[in-house]
């Protein structure tokens, strides 16, 4: 049972900042990609530089947010999520005032990486135990979802515009005012705490995240090493560990992220056989449907967020667009997302959630394979509008079913640690969507049509693993039909 403290305000009035919170973290995902040319200019770096960055704020949250799942049981779920505010707040003033990309990344990577593990689990735990029917929690699981795909989506225009008309420097400044609000709002939140209070599992939580840590800094590497055979020796200090023409350490950093993720479920397993609680308990993992729906989550995230990068990088460095310009370009995929997500709870009343999974994925891959044959680096810009715009009502459709799909297949009492799960899933989606396709991209001699090309299709064929995953997924229920008028 759950130790609920309503305080006199309504779930609609504690939804909002939420799904504010939300909005926020995923904004701070895409906000960079329109000013990465900046931001290396002023730094003193180049695109893969802020790419790393990108990649480790994302990386941070993917691979803390099963902890941060887990404190929020022990801390409480309304003071961790304000200790994430609070956090993240902390590091957008000090990204904002970064004179290197070392401080940028200790501000933006870490900090609100940090500060968005502690937040985001709170969101979802709180949307389940304060709604109390299906369609309820339904309808306020479209608003958190949709709050996402619009942060994310919205990211390249608001960040554009603000880059442009002032500084990269004050989008963080912006972040740090709105988490200051959301702080401040979050005074309507009742204060919901589990009659349980589990051990934190040290080891478990420093073992998911070094784990996941190696796998996506070994793929990083393929930047500036290859993916295959090593374009230079690879030193560690003055020690040559792989000499130029040899395998690419990508994959030594990967076999040591995978022994340790292996490591990992060893740990939880051993743990839930001695009678203790473990980070994360293992069947888990052992449900069908939810296994499928995270690979669609992950995969969704990964695609959108690499997409936007390739397609930020290429208007920036190729079509020497300044950030607003990039931005106002990427207008038709944020109002893709901005339309779909508005329909999502009507959507889901009336469809599947697998169908509506599976739709998205098809309109989603429909738009990167006109991107493939309509862009380039002389074609008008008109002729990038239909590919984004499908891309963005194929995200927006598939986002919140892709989330009920996973959420909805466990009871309420183990909400809190799929909820970790789950968003640790979608984080890492977008990590990897950065390091894997921005590793195709910044790998090549010059950033011109072919680099883009191999790019995207690369978010291609990742999606079509996404579709296929749909296509697997057993049959959910079906939306309750609407009650027919009475007769006069």
């Amino acid at each position: 049972m759950e130790t609920t403290r309503t305080e006199g305000y309504s779930a609609r009035s504690m939804l909002v900042p939420l799904a504010l919170a939300q909005f926020i973290a995923s904004y701070a995902a895409t906000n960079m990609n329109v000013a990465v040319s900046a931001i290396a200019k002023d730094l003193g770096t180049d695109v893969h530089g802020v790419q790393i960055a990108i990649t480790l704020f994302t990386l941070t949250m993917a691979a803390l947010m099963v902890p941060g799942s887990k404190l929020t049981d022990i801390l409480g779920r309304k003071p961790c999520f304000r200790i994430g505010l609070a956090v993240y707040g902390a590091g957008a003033v000090i990204a904002a005032f970064a004179p290197g990309l070392g401080v940028l990344i200790f501000g933006y990577s870490a900090l609100e990486g940090i500060g968005s593990a502690l937040m985001i689990p709170p969101i979802y735990i709180l949307v389940t135990v304060l709604t109390h029917d299906v369609a309820t929690r339904g309808r306020a699981f479209g608003v958190v979802s949709g709050a996402a795909g619009i942060g994310s989506a919205a990211g390249p225009l608001i960040g554009g515009l603000v880059t442009t008309g002032i500084s990269w420097r004050a989008s963080f400044i912006l972040q740090a005012a709105v988490v200051l609000v959301i702080i401040i709002m979050a005074r309507r939140i009742a204060d919901t705490r589990p009659d349980h209070r589990p051990r934190f599992d040290v080891l478990g939580a420093v073992l998911s995240a070094v784990g996941l840590f190696f796998v996506v800094l070994g793929i990083l590497q393929s930047g500036t090493y290859g993916w295959f055979r090593s374009r230079q020796d690879f030193a560690i200090g003055s020690v040559v560990v792989i000499p130029k023409g040899g395998i690419s350490p990508v994959w030594l950093f990967v076999a040591i992220g995978a022994i340790i993720l292996a490591w990992f479920f060893l740990h939880i397993r051993n743990r839930e056989r001695a009678g203790k609680e473990p980070l994360l308990v293992t069947h888990l993992f052992r449900n069908r449907t939810a296994n499928l729906g995270l690979v669609t989550q992950n995969v969704q995230w990964l695609i959108m967020q690499g997409s936007f990068f390739v397609i930020s990088v290429f208007l920036q460095e190729v079509r020497h667009y300044n950030a607003i310009q990039t931005g106002l370009i990427l207008t038709p995929a944020t109002a893709g997302i901005l339309v779909t997500s508005a329909l999502a709870g009507r959507m889901a009343a009336r469809r599947t959630q697998r169908l509506l999974v599976r739709v998205g994925f098809v309109v989603t891959l429909g738009g990167m394979v006109l991107l493939l044959l309509l862009a380039n680096a002389t074609s008008s810009l008109f002729l990038f509008a239909p590919g984004l715009l499908l891309m963005g009502l194929g995200v927006g459709i598939m986002l919140t079913a892709s989330v009920n799909v996973v959420q909805s297949a466990f009871p309420e009492n183990e909400q809190g640690e799929i909820s970790g799960l789950s968003r640790s899933v979608s984080n890492l989606g977008s990590s990897l969507g950065t390091a894997i396709v921005g590793s195709v991209l910044v790998a090549s001699a010059t950033i011109g049509n072919a680099a883009f090309f191999a790019a995207l299709l690369t978010c291609v064929i990742i999606g079509l693993i996404g579709l296929g995953a749909a296509l697997l997924l057993p049959p959910g229920p079906r939306p309750a039909k609407e009650p027919a008028p009475a007769s006069p």
